[in-house]
C-alpha cells in the first residue's frame, strides 16, 4: 500500500512564481527515498505540501487513502501526528531540556507520564543521547541538536518522516551517521523522504532518487540505476 501519492501536483505562489509543475510520484510503505535538485527547484515546497504548511494549486496529494485537500481545521493536527518533520534549523525549544523537547509530541497526545518517560529514554538511547536528557539545546553540538530534532520527529512512530536538508550543517561523518539512522526507520514501519543537495551522500545511500528541476520532476532514478553509475 502506498503511503504518499502526488497526482499531477502544481503549486503557484501569488505573483505568479511556479514552485511545482505537474509532479506525480508514489511512496510505498517502508520505502526510503531522496529528493534532489538545484536551490529553488521546489524541494522545500514539496515537503511543505506533505505536512500541510502549504496547499497545492492543482492536483492532489494523497496520504494513505486521504486526499489532503479535504483535511482542514482540527484534522490538520491529527495528520501532522503521522508525518514526522526534521528541519535543517532543528526548531528546538531553547528554554526546555532535551527530554522535554522530545516528549512534546507525546504530551500533546495526552499520553501518560510513565509511558512518555520510557519512550523518550528509549529513543534518546538509540540516538546516543542517553546522557543528555537534562541538557538545554544551547549546550549541545550541532550534531546533537540535529539528533534531538530527529528524536522528536520519530518518537510518535509516524507513517512518514520528511527531512529538509538534515545534514546541511553537519560534517561528513555525522552526515553518514544521520543517514544510517534514517535508513533504519523503514524496518520499524516509517517511510522516509529526504530532501538533500549533497549528491555524493545521496549516491552512496543507493536509494531511489527523485530529481526536481525548476519545479518539474525531471527524473525518478531507481537504486539499481544508481548502482550502475
Amino acid at each position: 500500500m502506498g503511503v504518499l501519492r502526488f497526482d499531477s501536483v502544481s503549486k503557484q505562489y501569488p505573483g505568479g512564481r511556479v514552485a511545482l509543475s505537474d509532479v506525480s510520484f508514489d511512496v510505498d510503505a517502508g520505502e526510503m527515498l531522496f529528493i534532489t535538485g538545484h536551490s529553488g527547484a521546489g524541494k522545500s515546497t514539496l515537503l511543505r505540501l506533505i505536512h500541510l504548511a502549504e496547499r497545492p494549486s492543482r492536483g492532489a496529494v494523497l496520504f494513505g487513502d486521504r486526499n489532503l485537500l479535504k483535511v482542514r481545521g482540527r484534522r490538520v493536527a491529527l495528520h501532522r501526528r503521522e508525518v514526522g518533520v526534521v528541519f535543517q534549523d532543528h526548531r528546538l525549544l531553547t528554554d526546555r531540556s532535551v527530554f522535554d523537547n522530545v516528549a512534546l509530541p507525546l504530551i500533546l497526545r495526552g499520553q501518560r507520564r510513565g509511558e512518555i518517560g520510557k519512550r523518550v529514554r528509549s529513543v534518546l538511547e538509540r540516538l546516543g543521547l542517553g546522557d543528555r536528557e537534562r541538557a538545554l539545546p544551547t549546550q549541545l553540538s550541532a550534531g546533537e541538536q540535529q539528533r534531538v530534532g530527529i528524536a522528536r520527529a520519530i518518537i510518535g512512530e509516524p507513517m512518514l518522516l520528511v527531512a529538509d536538508e538534515p545534514t546541511g550543517n553537519l560534517d561528513p561523518t555525522l552526515s553518514a551517521e544521520i543517514m544510517a539512522l534514517f535508513a533504519s526507520l523503514p524496518e520499524r514501519g516509517t517511510s522516509v523522504l529526504v530532501a538533500s543537495h549533497d549528491l555524493g551522500l545521496v549516491k552512496r545511500m543507493k536509494k531511489r532518487v527523485l530529481v526536481l528541476d525548476h519545479g518539474r520532476l525531471a527524473d525518478d532514478i531507481s537504486p539499481e540505476d544508481l548502482a550502475d553509475e
